[in-house]
């Protein structure tokens, strides 16, 4: 697994962050570095994803960059049941290292394409892990009522992301214990800085409660938080 170090020299322009080529090659370790929590709920993605996936169903996940999720709960769910699984990533890069990665499971379909251009089908989970975020605001209502019409019912949606607090000073606690964090996974404060200059244009963090009124009123019927670390949190909502 290649280091992460794509932002350890001063950089004259910082451009917006994109899923290319670069970070894919430092993704595995770039994002257990900076993501509190993350190895939890991909772990836990297969689990609850295993309990609610019926036969013949289909599985999406929505950004699956390099297929953690994916991996995750083809592990958990019996080959018996016949699912589906469908990645979907909009980085030809992602979705090209995700194709080698995967090649010795028979029932994984990859797709490169915009995630709000996906049409969702007979399924029984949808995953959305730290992808939702890289989406603009004015889209994200459309998107999750794709995938509710597309669920069948009790089926589940996993949505992680990076939150903001409506409390200014618990917010700006957060940001600091979120890169207290990244500097004990060894990152410098010049990484730190220069990296959430790239992000601050495309990663669009919202509340929580925008999270679930927007769940809400895509279809789903029940949806709380079942892990939360920082400012990074992962709700379950079940249709």
């Amino acid at each position: 697994m290649s280091r992460d170090d794509l932002y350890h020299q001063p950089l004259d322009r910082i451009a917006d962050f994109s899923f290319d080529e670069k970070v894919t090659a430092v993704f595995p370790d770039m994002i257990q570095r900076s993501v509190p929590g993350y190895s939890t709920i991909i772990a836990m993605t297969g689990i609850l994803a295993a309990r609610y996936a019926t036969a013949d169903s289909r599985i999406y996940d929505l950004g699956c960059s390099l297929g953690a999720s994916l991996f995750s709960m083809m592990e958990n769910i019996p080959s018996d049941k016949k699912i589906k699984m469908m990645g979907v990533d909009n980085s030809a890069a992602m979705i090209e290292r995700c194709r080698l990665l995967s090649s010795k499971y028979s029932n994984v379909e990859l797709l490169c394409q915009d995630i709000e251009r996906t049409p969702i089908e007979n399924a029984s989970a949808v995953v959305m892990n730290f992808s939702l975020q890289f989406i603009p605001l004015q889209k994200r209502d459309d998107i999750l009522q794709n995938i509710a019409k597309g669920t069948q019912e009790n089926g589940i949606l996993i949505l992680s992301e990076k939150i903001r607090f409506e409390d200014e000073e618990l917010n700006q606690l957060n940001i600091d214990l979120h890169h207290s964090f990244k500097k004990s996974n060894g990152y410098s404060d010049l990484e730190i800085s220069q990296k959430r200059n790239a992000l601050e244009k495309v990663l669009l963090p919202e509340t929580l409660k925008a999270h679930q009124q927007r769940i809400q009123r895509a279809g789903f019927r029940r949806c709380d938080v079942w892990f939360q670390c920082f400012n990074f949190a992962s709700l379950v909502a079940i249709k």
